[in-house]
């Protein structure tokens, strides 16, 4: 079954103005403009996903009016790609010039796609300027950065929008679906096994990201992600955390026990390029060079740092449990250096478990390859009673970025789509909930205690969510066993 057409937005909700005309915006000189206006912060690979959905299918109603970065080179290709595509000609301007391009160009909706650590920045000045504001997950790195937001949300009454694209992935979809259907009753507890390999993974270690001061490590910038997914999947806010993390590959010695001399600086200048197997090539990729490598000289930095640096300071090897409110436990691995990409996932109900398996076929990201696409029969999923024989399911299908959800949450965002049931779309509440979780992880890894999220940040509140079954109701007694 493919789930192509089942995406779609609530309409009661505030946050269909972050993809349309905004709100907010009513009534002023430029509402009435015909073509819905986006600037956009922060144009590396990221920000390719929105800039191609705005220029091409989805252009006659959308345009990029603005474009900033840190890199006066990127700036000038994001200019000239934009216009090449026959769409209009974007102004671009320097990040300290960000304010000035909300002024000059008036963009109704700013898209927030740079490093993690400056999303908050850029998301509180945009809606103090009167714009909605979509952002790439990570919504933000630290409690400190969330309250700025939802303090910034509730002064001028407006919501952020997170793009948490894997909710609208087919399979996951149908994940929410069973689980919404009662097919094993409420959820008490969530076994969450997640795997990068050693393509996808390590390039963490050789980008900004292996940095925990820009993106929040693993446990923010990747696991949010995932944390979004459990917390919409259960439809539940996470209360408590416990977790333990340390980096135990990519390091020093590590390369030395691999017969390398040393760690280096980067790739392109490595004296070992031939005995380290993890070396990347950035030139090999049309599109990583000419945002990266062709204009590294305007700021200094590498996108093939060298994955063993002693610098690095995110972790590699993470285990964390976290309690809900409604009492469910979730046991969650994350682990940067296997030998498959995917998940295997249970929910463990009072009337059986589902079982959920997808083998990802991950590259570098940002490649000119298709993110987070599913491999050829990747995906099975069962239900397995108490008591009974298991039956397997056949998975929700979809082609494109992350499982098939980009091109469904794309078009909720930029074109038209119908009312959703499963409540895919996510504000500045459900993007608090996500990354506050890894916050509390980071904070764990240093003390060893356990962390509430309710004494991270003040005035959250739950998410709009799709219903879910009953913890309360009558519930069937299980098939009687023989005893031998």
């Amino acid at each position: 079954m493919n789930d192509q057409g089942r995406g779609g937005v609530d309409r009661r909700t505030l946050l269909q103005s972050a993809g349309a005309v905004a709100v907010g915006l009513a009534g002023t000189a430029y509402a009435a403009t015909p073509r819905k206006r986006f600037a956009v912060v922060g144009v590396g690979s990221r920000a390719r996903m929105f800039t191609t959905a705005i220029t091409g299918r989805f252009r006659d109603s959308n345009e990029v009016v603005g474009v900033s970065d840190t890199n006066p080179g990127r700036i000038a290709l994001a200019i000239k790609t934009i216009a090449a595509t026959g769409a209009s000609r974007p102004k671009g301007y320097e990040a300290a010039d960000f304010d000035r391009m909300i002024r000059e160009t008036r963009p109704h909706t700013v898209i927030v796609t740079s490093p993690d650590a400056t999303h908050d920045d850029y998301i509180v000045r945009a809606l103090d300027a009167g714009c909605d504001v979509i952002t790439e997950k990570p919504m933000t790195t630290t409690a400190e950065k969330a309250q700025r937001i939802l303090d910034a949300c509730k002064r001028n009454g407006r919501h952020v929008r997170v793009t948490f694209n894997y909710r609208y992935s087919p399979p996951r979809s149908q994940i929410k679906e069973m689980l919404m259907n009662n097919d094993i009753g409420e959820v008490l507890s969530v076994d969450f096994n997640w795997l990068l390999n050693t393509v996808h993974g390590a390039d963490y270690f050789r980008r900004w990201h292996s940095h925990k001061a820009i993106s929040g490590g693993l446990m923010i910038h990747k696991a949010t992600h995932h944390f979004d997914l459990v917390n919409w999947w259960l439809g539940a806010q996470p209360q408590s955390v416990v977790a333990v993390g340390e980096r135990q590959f990519y390091t020093p010695s590590m390369a030395k026990r691999m017969g390398l001399r040393s760690h280096h600086e980067r790739c392109v200048t490595c004296p070992e390029q031939d005995a380290c197997n993890f070396y990347f090539d950035l030139a090999a990729d049309p599109g990583l060079k000419s945002l990266y490598l062709d204009n590294e000289a305007h700021d200094g930095y590498f996108r093939d740092q060298c994955v063993w640096r002693p610098d690095i300071d995110i972790e590699d090897t993470m285990n964390v449990v976290v309690r809900y409110d409604t009492g469910t436990t979730l046991s969650y691995s994350l682990n940067a250096f296997n030998s498959w990409e995917g998940y295997r996932i249970a929910f463990n109900g009072t009337k059986g478990r589902i079982e959920h398996q997808v083998v990802e076929q991950a590259g570098v990201a940002g490649a000119d390859e298709t993110q987070g696409k599913i491999k050829d029969d990747g995906v099975s999923t069962r239900i397995v009673p108490l008591r009974g024989a298991p039956r397997d399911i056949e998975p929700w299908t979809g082609t494109g970025g992350h499982g098939g959800g980009d091109d469904v949450m794309l078009n909720e965002i930029f074109g038209e789509a119908p009312p959703d049931k499963f409540r895919r779309v996510s504000d500045e509440r459900g993007g608090a909930y996500s990354i506050l979780v890894g916050v509390a992880a980071n904070q764990c890894f240093k003390t060893g205690q356990a962390v509430r999220i309710d004494e991270l940040v003040t005035g959250l509140t739950p998410p709009e969510r799709a219903p879910m079954p009953s913890r309360t109701a009558s519930l069937p007694m299980p098939l009687r066993v023989k005893m031998p």
